[in-house]
């Protein structure tokens, strides 16, 4: 694996790892599913021993038939260092561990053939981090589509108007705030990474972290990563807009998604799925009025919107506190009154829930979206219907072939409901274009109407710029 947060890895780790049923030449190709997987763009790892994640429980039904590909990326710094002295080095990339994506991606479109996959049906898909990575993808795609202007990062050498994937179903994508390349957060990460590892006093600094010991890169991004761990700001390593491989945030990207009268993210179909209170997770617990201990402080709701968001001016913030109010409902929230899920309806609908509905959106054929109630209704807490084999899959048919079942749909076809496996009185997927999403609750499945959630999305459009994302 790859340097991780918690155990060291290896810098030699860009590997992958394909699973599907057998399959000889001659017979049908069969679709793709890329994997990303999550971890908050510091950790995670690829799934090299079975029973991988997601296969084969995907494979719903006789009707599945899919390959999955996961892939390792770099994290941490490894995979998201940036600032100006990377900008400028014509040898160095910013959004490395994007880059080893894109390279799978790459190598999918050259050789899935071999292992009887489809190169013209490929959807990328994670959760979490690794749903960001979808989003990342799809930026990169409208990109690289939208201009023949080749550039560093790999682009240079990509054929225009030839997609990579045409499907994207990003699970909870976790899309947090995204600088520019030299904007002053990215350079303090750069500048205190130098600091930590002895490269800061050398003529060339860069060269230095290039030499420097693995080890020594691994401590000081975890010190980076700490430190806003007692605080509001949350930005973290992750993805930045460098001008090449990701030319504009998502927010602008989307702007010309059909439903605004443009051509989208030039993917074919997207599915984009969230959880009711996964934002919460995000916040500080004192917002829940949980006794302060020696290394945190407890801070008003106010406090912490002006943390979290120190580049909205008075009138943005006022707009936030009224589009969020003290005591007030959400589409499956009937009534908070309570700092803690206020905040987390703040922090759920900026990084994982407008970013899922924004990119699902944004397709050009077919897009649909998804809550998922059932409680927790917890950042991952659905993943238990996916993720890894368990009896509740065998127990609860209702769930597992309607979450599940409607997954498997959209890989195979591009539609979560043309491969159904719920009886025909159960609720499907709607079609974003009804003004409805996909929920998924103890009973089963409903929809619910998305007035409010569209109304808090468009306002976070247009703060945009100040967020950023």
């Amino acid at each position: 694996m790859c340097p991780q947060r918690t155990v060291n890895g290896s810098e030699d780790c860009l590997y992958l790892g394909l699973y599907g049923r057998p399959w000889t030449e001659g017979q049908t190709l069969r679709p793709v599913v890329v994997t990303f997987y999550g971890g908050g763009f510091v950790q995670g790892s690829a799934s090299f021993t079975l029973p991988p994640s997601a296969y084969p429980i995907l494979n719903a039904s006789e009707a599945s038939d899919m390959i999955f590909v996961y892939p390792n990326y770099r994290t941490n710094a490894f995979g998201f260092l940036a600032g100006r002295e990377v900008a400028a080095d014509p040898l160095s990339d910013a959004n490395a561990g994007l880059l080893d994506q894109d390279a799978v991606l790459k190598w999918v479109q050259s050789h899935i053939g071999a292992f009887g996959g489809d190169r013209d049906h490929v959807t990328v898909w994670g959760q979490s981090a690794g749903g960001g990575s979808v989003v990342a993808q799809t930026i990169a795609q409208h990109g690289r589509l939208s201009s023949s202007r080749g550039g560093r990062s790999g682009n240079k050498n990509d054929t225009a108007g030839t997609p990579l994937f045409r499907q994207a179903l990003a699970s909870s994508p976790f899309w947090p705030k995204t600088y520019r390349v030299d904007d002053p957060e990215v350079q303090w990460q750069y500048d205190t990474l130098a600091n930590l590892t002895g490269c800061a006093g050398g003529p060339d600094s860069l060269a230095c972290l290039k030499e420097a010991d693995v080890q020594a890169i691994r401590d000081a991004s975890l010190v980076i990563i700490d430190a806003h761990k007692y605080t509001t700001a949350t930005f973290g390593w992750g993805p930045v807009i460098d001008g090449a491989f990701l030319r504009t945030p998502l927010s602008e990207a989307t702007a010309t998604s059909p439903g605004n009268g443009g051509g989208g993210l030039q993917i074919e179909y997207g599915f984009g799925m969230y959880n009711t209170h996964e934002g919460e997770g995000f916040t500080p617990a004192e917002l829940s009025n949980i006794a302060a201990t020696n290394e945190t402080m407890a801070i008003s709701f106010d406090a912490w919107l002006e943390g979290y968001l120190p580049g909205l001016t008075d009138d943005d913030l006022a707009r936030l506190r009224e589009a969020y109010p003290a005591v007030g409902s959400a589409e499956l929230i009937d009534r908070y009154e309570d700092p803690r899920t206020r905040a987390g309806l703040v922090y759920r609908d900026s990084v994982l829930a407008c970013p899922a509905y924004w990119m699902a959106g944004a397709a050009t054929k077919g897009s649909w979206l998804g809550e998922y109630t059932m409680p927790p209704a917890a950042h991952a807490s659905d993943v238990y219907w996916w993720n890894t084999i368990n009896s509740n899959q065998q127990t609860d048919r209702l769930h597992y072939q309607g979450y599940a079942g409607a997954m498997a749909s959209f890989f195979m076809t591009g539609d979560p409901n043309a491969l159904k496996l719920t009886a025909d009185d159960v609720a499907g997927v709607p079609p974003l274009g009804s003004g409805e999403e996909f929920v998924i609750n103890t009973q089963g499945f409903t929809s619910a109407e998305l007035t409010q959630f569209k109304e808090r999305c468009g306002l976070w459009r247009e703060l945009a710029p100040r967020v950023p994302v």
